[in-house]
């Protein structure tokens, strides 16, 4: 009797789910700009984990406030397959390495660049919407992006030269979202007028013989921002808030809108 019972509960024992078997599902996203699409489309309880920068003030483009309603993950390989996510949505700059372990372990995954225009923008947003299943959400958000390019965008009188700086002395050149949201708004970059065809670094001394009409930066306080106020003291200098220069979609509205602004404070 003793022995049956015993050979009972080994067939019990092996027929049991292994630790952590059936926990996991959602999504867990590494990049913190899918991040800024997903929290507006779905609910908290379908997001695994968002990345660790968006919990960063410096790196996020959602408030703090929600970013720390969730978990948040540096991004390797190892702590990404253990929550078992039904979904992965990381940078197509992540590691070969890492790609591949996401393959061998059986997920999912879609890799996202960094988008050049708006129209980018807006087709990385369906794309991203479609794959999280919340396709109506991401037109939400695109129909809210058409609704603000046609009300910021100025095609009329002058385009005075601007200069964005995205962080101290490096400053966004052409073929950028940020370039698109400024001739949309009626600046013209000026970057190339300093040689800088691609975003790079712009000093205030290669500026300070020709400087633009405009300097916008995202920081308040740095050297080069300090710097560049000393030595263009009758240059207009503007604040872009960080958190509306890492990434695009939900972003764009609010950047449009603050960009038409110092456009028509100038």
């Amino acid at each position: 009797m003793r022995r049956g019972a015993i050979l009972l509960a080994l067939l019990i024992g092996g027929c049991a789910k292994p630790p952590g078997a059936g926990v996991g599902g959602g999504i867990v996203s590494t990049n913190p700009c899918a991040d800024s699409v997903l929290v507006r489309i779905l609910p908290p309880a379908k997001m695994a984990a968002i990345s660790h920068y968006s919990q960063d003030p410096s790196a996020t483009s959602i408030p703090i406030a929600v970013a720390r309603r969730f978990r948040g993950i540096a991004g390797t390989a190892e702590e990404v397959i253990a929550l078992h996510p039904d979904l992965v949505i990381a940078s197509t700059y992540t590691p070969p390495a890492t790609q591949a372990a996401y393959a061998r372990a059986g997920l999912k995954t879609l890799l996202i660049g960094i988008p050049d225009s708006i129209a980018e923008s807006q087709a990385q947003v369906t794309q991203i919407a479609e794959a999280a299943g919340a396709p109506m959400g991401g037109a939400r958000i695109n129909a809210e992006i058409d609704r603000a390019v046609s009300r910021r965008s100025r095609k009329d009188g002058a385009s005075p030269s601007a200069l964005l700086y995205i962080s101290g002395d490096l400053a966004t050149g052409g073929s950028t979202l940020l370039n698109d949201m400024m001739t949309r708004v009626g600046f013209r970059n000026a970057a190339a007028s300093y040689g800088l065809t691609h975003t790079g670094t712009l000093s205030a001394e290669t500026i300070v013989t020709q400087p633009p009409a405009v300097v916008i930066a995202s920081e308040r306080k740095s050297r080069g921002t300090a710097l560049r106020h000393r030595l263009l003291p009758n240059t207009p200098q503007a604040v872009f808030p960080r958190v509306l220069v890492n990434c695009g979609g939900p972003t764009i509205p609010p950047a449009l809108e603050r960009l038409a602004a110092i456009r028509a404070g100038l």
